[in-house]
């Protein structure tokens, strides 16, 4: 995107964090330590009301991050050249610093699931995924970030690794990398796989954002750990220990925490960006 000037606008390398409503006021007041802002796209496809006149306020004073649920970059059929056109409309005015999307379906002929379901990494997924991205990038005018999903299971019919997947997609389109290192523990733990060698196979230069959020712990039938990417609590210590190995291989990076379960109050999402700030200052050049 573009700001006032014409010039490219980037989201600062320092934390944000997924903006609620109920923190308006407090953010305006004091956002320290935050520096950048996420919404979901969504939310803000409307003609008007109390939502949008707080977001023109924010954004004329933080990057924004817009970050889309609903495009079903995944799904089967084309995307929704309605739902297209109103985030294309959203961006338009807004002109936000980033978009994000995610690697997930979520559509299926006229129905629309109300959750991100895992794919098949084959060759059959990869065009589709890689057509959808290449119409996204051209309906917006810029590049788009693409989001590693929380898995819970894996398909015996993958021929790629996520990690060679998500390469492949961005080689393609051209497309950038978000990196949630929450998604990436959970589905390390639910598959048993090793959290620190998908860090290390991840193409780490495409990553324009990095995203952290809690987690819920469980049991599968058998007894073994089960995560559930809940966005309801806290960032655990695993997490944050993993997100330390990360910024040492790719440098900083715009860092977000993202909460939108039982969300706390102000000073506690606070306190959460200013444990983001302190992992960045590790390795700040």
């Amino acid at each position: 995107m573009l700001d006032t000037s014409g010039h490219p606008m980037h989201l600062p390398t320092a934390p944000g964090v997924g903006y609620k409503s109920q923190h308006f006021q407090a953010i305006m007041d004091d956002p320290a330590p935050v520096a950048w802002l996420e919404i979901h796209a969504e939310n803000y496809m409307g003609d008007g009301g109390r939502p949008l006149a707080q977001l023109r306020h924010l954004a004329e004073r933080f990057p924004i991050s817009v970050h889309g649920v609903g495009l079903s970059i995944g799904g089967e059929g084309r995307l929704d050249p309605e739902h297209l056109a109103r985030l294309k409309a959203l961006c338009g005015w807004l002109q936000p610093a980033s978009f994000s999307e995610h690697l997930a379906w979520s559509t299926h002929d006229s129905h629309f699931m109300n959750d991100l379901l895992p794919l098949p990494y084959t060759a059959t997924t990869l065009a589709r995924v890689t057509d959808h991205i290449d119409e996204l990038q051209e309906a917006l005018g810029h590049r788009m970030l693409l989001e590693n999903p929380s898995s819970y299971l894996a398909f015996a019919e993958s021929t790629f690794s996520e990690t060679d997947f998500l390469t492949e997609i961005a080689r393609r389109t051209g497309c950038g990398l978000l990196l949630d290192v929450n998604n990436v523990f959970v589905s390390a733990t639910n598959l048993a796989l090793d959290p620190r060698a998908y860090i290390d196979a991840f193409p780490l230069a495409q990553v324009g954002e990095i995203h952290l959020g809690g987690h819920d712990e469980d049991e599968d039938d058998h007894g073994a750990p089960l995560l559930i990417d809940s966005h309801g609590r806290d960032v655990a210590d695993p997490v944050w220990a993993l997100l330390d190995h990360t910024l040492q291989r790719s440098g900083p990076r715009p860092l977000l925490i993202e909460w939108d379960a039982n969300v706390p109050d102000w000073p506690m999402l606070a306190q959460e960006a200013r444990r983001a700030a302190r992992a960045l200052e590790k390795v700040a050049v």
